[in-house]
């Protein structure tokens, strides 16, 4: 869809940024939308909702990058190899570090603060996380979007979630309902009028292309074919993401007036669709098993059965300890990458108590950096020893007693 948005934009003559900027908005469904028309519908609990969950919990992941890398190309110019890599890899730090620090110490904090039995200052604790974190990306050069989304992550694994979620639905739906008037205001329907071809155009774009696109990926991940329709009809729209990544190009001033308009109204006429789309993928789906060969119909659900086979196949001891190992030495190199980091910050921006305190730059930074040493000399103890057992695991696995002389 990115590649189906660009082509869009540059067929209308559009400036570059104007093709790039509406590629990234069409990429991104809309999580706020689904949900509540799967809500009002009653199929929140059924198969094809919860995959739609977990593509939309991705793409989210994926649009925080996409959101950074428009950042670079939009002050540059230009974006290259080595740029992307750094900062995918700033971000995948970011993340890392923010996930494991939150899931350690935020559900331990509302704990504490919830026995005190004030909603109260409940509702104020979570609004201070999410704004403080919301303002560190920022100072990070990431979106405010992106320290919300990690702190709604980190909340959501609170044994208080329900209460959590209690208390602030009313400041959700007020703050819902600004966002939106907001974004009303921005609409001059003049220009949607001077527009409408690529209206209609784009609108034709994200329905028939994520349709096709979300259905196919479906299907080839081992799920029947009516779960796979519905999962793409699904995510036929553009959202609240695509709103940001439109302010973003606003805001930089790097994007023509008259895109943001044109994306709100694609928005608006994909909302309105949705839910008969979800409620008509029952019927596509009995129409097209009425109307196609017999042939492709058998291939199809014998390709079904042997994905769903072969994903449901155990795995070894020997593969869960691997995985697990891998996983945990991950972490331990982007914790270790993050101390470093923070010691490089710190050495460049020193707080205004150090001075006094150590005496000369070249001290300063030494001791910056002994502190980034032995913080990080535990990870990468632990790291060693991962590798050593993993060493050991996959030579029992796999060398044989004859290459050993034995």
């Amino acid at each position: 869809l990115f590649w189906v948005g660009y082509e869009i934009g540059r067929f209308f003559c559009w400036l570059m940024l104007d093709s790039v900027f509406l590629g990234a908005m069409l990429s991104m469904s809309s999580t706020t939308i689904i949900i509540k028309v799967l809500g009002e519908l009653g199929r929140m609990k059924e198969r094809f909702a919860q995959l739609i969950f977990g593509i939309l919990i991705i793409e989210d992941i994926l649009g925080i990058a996409m959101i950074a890398l428009l950042s670079g190309i939009a002050m540059t110019g230009r974006l290259t190899v080595g740029e992307v890599s750094l900062t995918l890899g700033k971000l995948a730090v970011f993340l890392v570090v923010s996930l494991v620090a939150g899931l350690l110490l935020v559900p331990r904090l509302l704990g504490s603060v919830a026995r005190c039995r004030s909603n109260e200052m409940l509702v104020v604790t979570v609004l201070g996380l999410c704004v403080g974190v919301a303002l560190l990306a920022a100072k990070l050069g990431y979106s405010v979007a992106l320290g919300a989304f990690v702190i709604g992550a980190v909340v959501a694994e609170a044994r208080e979630l329900p209460r959590i979620e209690a208390l602030l639905e009313p400041i959700r739906d007020m703050f819902s309902a600004i966002f939106f008037v907001a974004i009303g205001l921005l609409i001059d329907p003049r220009l949607l009028l001077v527009h409408w071809q690529p209206v209609l155009v784009i609108t034709l774009a994200v329905i028939v292309g994520k349709v096709l696109t979300c259905s196919l990926g479906a299907f080839v991940g081992g799920h029947d074919a009516r779960t796979s329709l519905r999962v793409g009809m699904g995510l036929a729209q553009i959202g609240e993401f695509s709103f940001i990544i439109a302010s973003l190009g606003v805001s930089l001033k790097v994007t023509s007036e008259f895109l943001y308009p044109i994306v709100v109204g694609v928005s608006a006429i994909t909302t309105l669709l949705t839910p008969y789309l979800i409620r008509g993928a029952d019927g596509v789906v009995a129409w097209a098993g009425r109307t196609a060969p017999r042939s492709i119909v058998g291939t199809l659900a014998v390709y079904t059965r042997w994905v769903g086979e072969l994903g449901q196949r155990p795995s070894s001891l020997a593969t869960r300890l691997m995985r697990k190992w891998a996983l945990q030495m991950g972490l331990n190199v982007a914790l270790i990458t993050a101390v470093f980091i923070a010691g490089g910050f710190v050495g460049q921006h020193p707080p205004a108590w150090l001075p006094p305190a150590i005496p000369g730059e070249a001290w300063l930074k030494a001791a910056v950096w002994f502190g980034a040493a032995v913080l990080a000399l535990p990870m990468f103890i632990a790291t060693v020893r991962k590798l050593q057992a993993l060493g050991l695991l996959v030579a029992e696995l796999k060398v044989k007693e004859s290459v050993l002389g034995q």
